[in-house]
């Protein structure tokens, strides 16, 4: 059966599940798969020094081009005036304030390459100002104003390993060959590399010859801090020997605008990122951890001297992971987020340590799944713009001051989910058939749930698998609950946002234990007595696949599952995906050849003889993440084995733009119920 014969059955069996379900609610109040191109979501919320307005990324979908969109608009910080700055067919990134106020600069591919602008805030007028041959990244002003600094990739040139003969004019022969050399040449959704790296540009704010700073054979990378005085720029590389081999171990650095004088300031084994410089010029903040080569190391804020003098770790006592370190206007803390139990949080964290919550419930910038997301800035007046997502809404703009309720100023979706019911989403924990650990889970009712009935379950698996769901909104969920099952989503061990104990619980043990905890979730939410113990479902992506793949090689409880992006085969999966020089150090120590057994234990191909649920697996086609090769190898064994499985195949998508499009994600979820419904019993 074709793709789109399976996208058709997958129409017609949820079309027959809406059906069969009561009758109370119309139709038009239930969510359909066709909603996504109506959904939008805030991004890039970026508000002014003065904190009176903030501009950010309206993203919403185009229906005839099947593409995101990607516009500016901007909202005073009393939620009045929200309006379109760039509202166009075309798409528009990284708006960032000028330090007075008066200029927005931004990123558009509007002349086909993309290219930096800034628009003037009172007149309204734009002018480009680079000619740039690749993108430009990690926007950054000057302190007075007049220059912008940014990342750009500068292509080397490599002397090919044999030059062809001559051509005879007009011959038409194959393209040329390619010639790969570099340890990582292809990256998921970048696709195979060009040869070169990132380097630090800056530029004048009304336009020119961008000048590069940075020189050398390694990538330089945003986010870039200005000194107050503009003479130095600081930000992270990984400028060691070994940088290919040893990916994690970046450095901060420093770099002198006008001589070109680069300064290392730290030194230790791990990464770290992110550095921002204080407003008086005293202090670095940034993030990062000294590297074990664990699965899993908790990322803590540090703060040290402008020279990189006396570093150390201001969160040392706080088990939870901290990022994207912005200053307080009075240099006296510094804003940062972390997740924890599931949230994303923003949290003003003093010099001394003490960590006080602004904000939470950041997120809703993954429309497909409930993953932590979402992002911050914060005004000179500590006014703090952020995404603010529910379980019932994708991100919206809101505001919040240190000691003042947060407000959410906009309302993208009310127009649509306004006028859809929604499965009520609710928390659960319940202890761990291993060892007694307590699991945090989240369960979403159908929309018209009735406690007098019994629904079959989809237990569904976040990826990473050092990653955290939380309480947000999700479009692939909510749409299985709409299609009339009640839906469990859980953080096993392994999760992040519950401190580095329990993240670690799965160090060299991928996947395992946390497989009990999972089914120790299904067997609670069977409990609560409203779920079919013999109508159940299971499916999840990346990670999720791999436990998905491994739950049905140790019980067939469930009727059918959905391999969505999996790992397979770990030695065939470390040789292939993109960041191999990562996945073999961190994830088990050793290469394939050294420890070929614990490789082969803990691949769920290992337990493909034991398979008997109904699997249907489904990946991109330009996954180079998992590449679609661990996904043909179990097809063919469970065909081999003669058990019903399919293969869905989705052109041109990446791991991490899997549902990127519009109808990729109306695909997957339509023909995971498709395949659900071919074995649910009604």
């Amino acid at each position: 059966m074709n793709r789109m014969s399976h996208a058709a059955l997958g129409a017609a069996l949820v079309s027959l599940s809406f059906t069969a379900l009561a009758a109370d609610l119309p139709e038009s109040r239930r969510l359909h798969s066709i909603d996504v191109f109506q959904l939008e979501y805030a991004d890039d919320v970026q508000i002014s020094p003065d904190g009176s307005r903030i501009v950010y990324v309206r993203v919403s979908h185009d229906i005839m081009t099947d593409r995101t969109r990607r516009n500016l608009w901007m909202i005073d910080a009393d939620g009045t005036n929200n309006r379109p700055l760039r509202s166009e067919t075309r798409s528009f990134s990284s708006p960032r304030w000028s330090p007075d106020g008066t200029r927005i600069a931004y990123v558009s591919a509007a002349e086909g390459s993309p290219q930096l602008y800034v628009r003037w805030m009172d007149s309204g007028q734009t002018a480009l100002l680079t000619n740039l041959v690749e993108a430009p990244g990690a926007i950054t002003w000057s302190p007075d104003g007049r220059s912008i600094a940014f990342t750009q990739l500068v292509a080397s040139n490599k002397e090919p390993l044999a030059s062809p003969p001559p051509r005879p004019e007009g011959a038409v022969w194959a393209p040329p060959v390619k010639v790969i050399d570099s340890v990582t040449y292809r990256v998921d959704g970048a696709g195979y590399l060009e040869s070169g790296y990132q380097h630090v540009f800056i530029v004048s704010a009304e336009g020119g010859t961008p000048r590069q700073l940075t020189e050398g054979n390694f990538n330089h990378n945003g986010p870039l801090s200005f000194t107050p005085d503009g003479r130095q720029l600081v930000f992270s590389a990984n400028r060691s020997a070994d940088w290919e081999l040893e990916p994690q171990n970046a450095e901060v650095f420093s770099i002198d605008v006008a001589t070109q004088k680069l300064t290392q300031l730290t030194s230790r084994k791990g990464p770290d990122n992110a550095p921002a410089v204080s407003p008086d010029g005293k202090s670095i903040a940034y993030v990062g951890y000294d590297d074990r080569y664990q699965g899993y190391q908790v990322t803590r804020l540090y703060v040290m001297g402008i020279d990189g003098s006396n570093p150390r770790a201001v969160t040392a006592n706080f088990d939870r992971d901290f990022t994207a370190p912005e200053w307080a206007s009075n240099n006296r803390g510094v804003y940062s987020t972390f997740d924890d139990h599931g949230v994303r949080k923003l949290a003003l964290v003093s010099l001394d340590g003490k960590v006080r919550t602004v904000a939470e419930g950041l997120g809703g910038t993954d429309l497909g799944r409930p993953y932590t997301s979402g992002d911050f800035s914060v005004a000179r007046n500590g006014r703090v713009a952020f995404v603010h997502n529910t379980p019932q809404r994708p991100a919206d703009v809101a505001t919040a001051t240190t000691g003042g309720a947060p407000r959410v100023l906009t309302a993208l979706n009310d127009d649509l989910l306004g006028n859809r019911t929604l499965g009520a989403v609710s928390e659960l924990t319940w202890k761990s058939s291993k060892d007694q650990r307590e699991i945090q889970g989240w369960v979403i009712k159908p929309p018209d749930f009735d406690p007098a009935k019994k629904y079959p379950l989809i237990l569904e698996i976040h990826g990473g698998p050092f990653a955290a769901y939380g309480p947000n909104y999700a479009t692939e969920l909510q749409l299985f609950a709409a299609a009339g099952y009640i839906v469990l989503y859980a953080n096993p061990r392994g999760s992040t946002s519950y401190g580095e104990e329990f993240g670690n619980l799965i160090h060299h043990a991928y996947p395992g234990d946390d497989y009990d905890d999972l089914m120790s979730g299904v067997d609670a939410v069977i409990a609560q007595g409203n779920v079919d113990p013999d109508n159940l479902f299971v499916t999840g992506g990346s990670g999720g696949g791999v436990l998905t793949a491994w739950i049905v090689g140790k019980t067939d409880r469930f009727r059918a599952a959905v391999v969505a992006k999996p790992v397979i085969n770990w030695s065939s999966f470390v040789l292939t995906a993109d960041f191999s020089n990562f996945f073999y150090r961190y994830w088990f120590g050793a290469q394939p050849w050294e420890k070929p057994e614990e490789y082969w234990r803990r691949s769920p191909l290992s337990l493909v003889g034991n398979v008997k649920t109904p699997t249907m697996l489904i990946t991109g086609e330009a996954d180079y993440r998992t590449p679609i090769e661990e996904s043909e190898q179990y097809y063919q064994a469970l065909k081999l084995r003669k058990i019903d499985t399919v293969m869905v195949r989705i052109p041109e998508a990446s791991h991490g733009g899997m549902v990127a499009r519009p109808t990729n994600l109306i695909a997957k979820v339509d023909n995971i119920l498709a395949w659900f419904g071919k074995y649910r019993k009604n």
